[in-house]
């Protein structure tokens, strides 16, 4: 059994349910990456700017890397989506953050497999990156074979949908290398139809200023009035554009324990996050990927959607 086959046996093992290969060399998205930030759709999200040469090759991060091994994990949940009626004074948390941090949770995965690479390729050295790391994930992914980018701008699998995490494994291993899938978004524009505050201004490229998973996470200061009807009872990301994606309704679901939802951040009853302290917020996220939602952001989003819940209906 050859290495590559063995890497993947071993990712498989630790808990991922897709792995691909890629050669490493300068990312194709460099280009639209430069053309997004120089348009300013990143808004506040100035790191971007600050890493974009490193994202452009991933021979920056690690030097000497010859391949990228990109891995997923599933965390579609068979649960209702935010469309669906929920508890009268009920908050939407994306699903992203429902169970276990991930962040946490792939990074241990992938150091593990660094080190079995390690061993299995003597001499070897890697790194591990999740999508905290300067890294275009989802380009490396696409490129590994594990699926293609949709017009949502979310790395899509046929058989997985879109509600994935991804993880990257750089390495100056000899591995062989995936090919490329096609797209199979073909006519379909649900995405784009269903996003509430047209963040999605063509097929493929997000204005992260009108994303709701931006505005609730990465911005900070005021939101402008004519998002914050849009974003209804939405307290911490937005599911909406994968919600509506066909792939996601053949996906298979609740793959992973770790990942299930936690009761309290599932459709969470605003009146009692309304009375959370911020060493209470801090409880109520521990162990989520929510920690970059700061206690005076949380609070806006829940003003706001108090005002989008208790709004009369015509």
């Amino acid at each position: 059994m050859d290495l590559t086959t063995q890497l993947k046996r071993r990712a498989r093992a630790e808990g991922f349910d897709a792995v691909g290969v890629a050669p490493a060399g300068p990312a194709a998205g460099a280009g639209r990456l430069r053309r997004w930030l120089d348009a300013g759709m990143a808004g506040e999200m100035h790191y971007m700017a600050r890493t974009a040469a490193i994202r452009e090759d991933p021979r920056r991060l690690l030097p000497g890397c010859r391949f990228i091994v990109a891995v997923a994990m599933s965390y579609h949940s068979s649960a209702p989506p935010s469309s669906a009626p929920g508890p009268a004074g009920s908050a939407w948390v994306s699903r992203y953050a429902w169970g276990r941090d991930y962040h946490r949770l792939i990074k241990k995965r992938l150091v593990r497999l660094g080190r079995w690479l390690a061993e299995a390729a003597p001499g070897s050295t890697w790194r591990a990156a999740v999508d905290t790391a300067p890294v275009l994930e989802r380009e490396w992914a696409a490129r590994a074979g594990l699926g293609w980018i949709g017009k949502n701008t979310c790395l899509i699998d046929r058989a997985l949908g879109s509600e994935l995490f991804l993880g990257m494994l750089l390495t100056d291993a000899d591995l062989t290398p995936d090919t490329p899938v096609p797209e199979h978004c073909g006519s379909c524009t649900a995405c784009l139809d269903a996003c509430p505050t047209s963040a999605l201004v063509v097929p493929g490229v997000l204005d992260a200023r009108r994303c709701i998973s931006y505005l609730t996470i990465e911005h900070r200061g005021e939101i402008p009035g004519t998002l914050q009807t849009a974003m209804g009872a939405m307290i911490a990301g937005c599911d909406i554009c994968q919600e509506v994606c066909p792939w996601n309704r053949k996906a298979p679901a609740d793959l992973h324990e770790e990942l299930a939802p936690a009761p309290h951040r599932y459709r969470p009853r605003l009146a009692a996050l309304e009375q959370l302290d911020e060493e209470g917020y801090r409880r109520w996220r521990r162990g989520s990927a929510l920690n970059r939602i700061p206690f005076d952001a949380f609070c806006r989003n829940l003003e706001i959607a108090r005002r989008n819940i208790s709004a009369p209906t015509e």
